[in-house]
């Protein structure tokens, strides 16, 4: 999985370090030394252009989470970010009317 997923730290470092900072602040200590793992899994796929969600793990679409989920909600200084959190990992990055995120793997193909 790890060489067809890129890191999320790779493709939006920007975005890390704020989701680390965010976790911090929250209490979250745990989730933010995670976060700077977290593999681009694949685009929430919704079309709506207020969305920059995407998926940090595997999951079935229209598919609960089940036993062992939680949101966790952060507080950013424009937009929203929230987290689904299953036994520990975080699983999706719900990025919602935010600017747009500045993707590394455009400048590499310039």
């Amino acid at each position: 999985m790890e060489a067809e997923h890129p890191l999320v730290r790779e493709v939006f470092p920007e975005l890390v370090t704020e989701l680390m900072a965010l976790l911090e602040e929250e209490g979250e200590r745990e989730l933010a030394v995670c976060a700077w793992d977290l593999r681009l899994v694949a685009d929430c796929g919704c079309g709506d252009d207020f969305c920059q969600s995407f998926q940090t793990e595997p999951h079935p679409e229209d598919r609960p989470y089940g036993p062992g989920h939680r949101c966790v909600l952060l507080a950013p200084a424009k937009g929203m970010l929230n987290l689904d959190v299953v036994n520990g990992r975080i699983m999706y990055v719900e990025v919602i009317d935010r600017p747009p995120l500045r993707d590394r793997r455009r400048d590499e193909e310039r």
